[in-house]
């Protein structure tokens, strides 16, 4: 990977808070993540996580840890795994392009890419914020990608998520802070609104597909309540499936969902569960 490794703080309060933001809004990046699985014709340019990798304790003064970008990512509700993106500087136990899995609490950032738009980038935008105009002009060169007002951190493709508003003197000077991504109200993906009526085609004329299980023991519900798509859970809710499953990842599809922080599937789910 050709993009530079900037090296920082991780008990700095505002790279702190960046690894809050990207754990708390990571279920925007599974769910498209999700749907681009399914796309003939790929949608994302690009899309990865940022992680810590250590060697242990070091005594050569060099930092014992090394945040590197991790492409090829998967999730399974609690551990994240993919292909390491970053030749390492000094660390030896992890290689460029070793398979790596981590617990989902390790996740420092989150990144994709559509047309040149950056879309996450928390610690990124940390680091930019800090930047002059002609700096972070050339920052933003050397990776390529468009990565926009480091305050205002892109989260959903389309940017269907609204901006916070910031006051006239913020939008002079910049507030220094990354808005963290609040409760927003429910909305689903563009292409979950668009499949429903197919996907419904395809459970009535056989009801089977809602309480089949996959090559992993997943069911389909437990998938779709992790990727976040409320009316396909609501389908397969109504079709049959089994709201109690734990086959598979050992959790419900609600814990799944509440879990990542898809709270409106969990609850919606858990009252399923109840009637």
């Amino acid at each position: 990977m050709s993009e530079p490794v900037y090296m920082f703080d991780g008990a700095e309060p505002a790279m702190h808070q960046a690894y809050v933001n990207a754990q708390k809004s990571f279920r925007y990046f599974w769910r498209e993540l999700s749907w681009e699985h399914r796309r003939i014709v790929p949608g994302l340019d690009m899309s990865m996580v940022k992680m810590p990798f250590t060697d242990g304790p070091r005594t050569d003064g060099k930092p014992a840890y090394e945040h590197m970008w991790v492409g090829e990512v998967d999730f399974d509700g609690e551990t994240i795994s993919g292909k390491l993106l970053n030749s390492p500087n000094w660390l030896t136990s992890v290689r460029e392009r070793a398979t790596i899995r981590l617990p989902f609490p390790k996740l420092e950032d989150w990144m994709m890419v559509v047309q040149g738009k950056a879309y996450g980038g928390y610690t990124v935008n940390v680091v930019r914020a800090k930047m002059g105009a002609s700096q972070r002009k050339e920052h933003d060169a050397a990776w390529g990608l468009d990565f926009g007002d480091p305050a205002v951190i892109r989260t959903e493709i389309g940017e269907r998520a609204e901006k916070p508003k910031r006051s006239f003197f913020e939008s002079l000077f910049g507030s220094g802070k990354t808005p963290t991504p609040d409760q927003e109200t429910f909305r689903d993906h563009p292409m979950c609104v668009n499949m429903l009526g197919k996907i419904e085609e395809q459970l009535k004329g056989d009801g089977s597909i809602a309480r089949s299980t996959d090559h992993e023991g997943w069911t389909l519900l437990q998938r779709e309540a992790l990727a976040g798509n409320l009316g396909v859970v609501k389908l397969l809710v109504r079709y049959g499936a089994d709201v109690t499953a734990k086959a598979g990842p050992g959790r419900t599809a609600s814990e799944l969902a509440r879990g990542i922080g898809w709270s409106e599937i969990a609850d919606f789910l858990y009252q399923s569960a109840l009637n």
